[in-house]
């Protein structure tokens, strides 16, 4: 056996122990278990898991690549922080790309675009069923990447995918308000936006993506900064 063989299985280990280490951290600062601004330390964190400091660097990168921890000048890491004071400027944005998505997906769309939009409406139905937070947070995130990519535009597909990301701490103090038992009313909003698409009424589509993120915004006042979003025209 040469060298390069039998360091295979080694490898293999590594690889799994970061992906266990980035799934857990991950899911607990998503939670809210790890707050905004706890601190991350190594040591700990390789007792906890029984492995050694490096698989869980190459985690925190992955974790820090999302926005999810950042390293100080000192090498300390900490989750990172909402920035509230500005979290008006993440509404502007992300509500304009809800309705820019939805409005070209409505222009462009294909007959399998809406077999893939339709389907991950089914899992985000079937999370909000179970109340599963987590699942909820990445099947409404699978759910509008799949109406971004109907809108043919790669550009505002990796905008949209990069707030729907950044936003997912938000989404989950959002499902949090309503003690993780999302009205229904919210899932059919989704069903409104599909059914718009499908028809290609690209005004109706708009409406519905401005309607779908305002609610959201209303409910997140509640708990953090007001909403100071400049109202674009389209």
């Amino acid at each position: 056996m040469n060298a390069k063989t039998s360091s295979l299985p080694a490898e293999r280990k590594r690889g799994s122990g970061v992906k266990l280490v980035y799934d857990m951290l991950r899911d607990e600062i998503l939670k809210l278990t790890l707050p905004p601004g706890s601190p991350v330390d190594e040591v700990q964190l390789a007792e906890r898991f029984g492995m050694s400091r490096t698989p869980i660097r190459e985690a925190l990168v992955r974790l820090a690549s999302e926005g999810l921890v950042e390293t100080l000048p000192n090498r300390s890491t900490l989750v990172s922080n909402i920035d509230v004071l500005n979290l008006h400027t993440f509404f502007d944005a992300i509500t304009l790309m809800y309705r820019v998505t939805t409005r070209l997906a409505a222009q462009h769309h294909r007959s399998e675009d809406l077999v893939a939009i339709r389907a991950q409406q089914a899992k985000f139905a079937a999370a909000v069923a179970m109340q599963d937070a987590l699942a909820m947070i990445s099947t409404n995130r699978q759910f509008h990447a799949a109406i971004a990519e109907a809108g043919r535009n790669p550009y505002y597909y990796g905008l949209f995918v990069r707030l729907l990301d950044d936003g997912r701490r938000i989404l989950r103090l959002y499902y949090q308000s309503f003690d993780d038992r999302l009205p229904e009313e919210y899932v059919h909003e989704h069903e409104d936006m599909i059914a718009a698409i499908a028809a290609r009424d690209i005004a109706r589509a708009d409406t519905l993506a401005r309607a779908h993120a305002d609610q959201i915004v209303r409910q997140i006042q509640r708990l953090f900064a007001a909403d100071t979003r400049q109202d674009i025209p389209l």
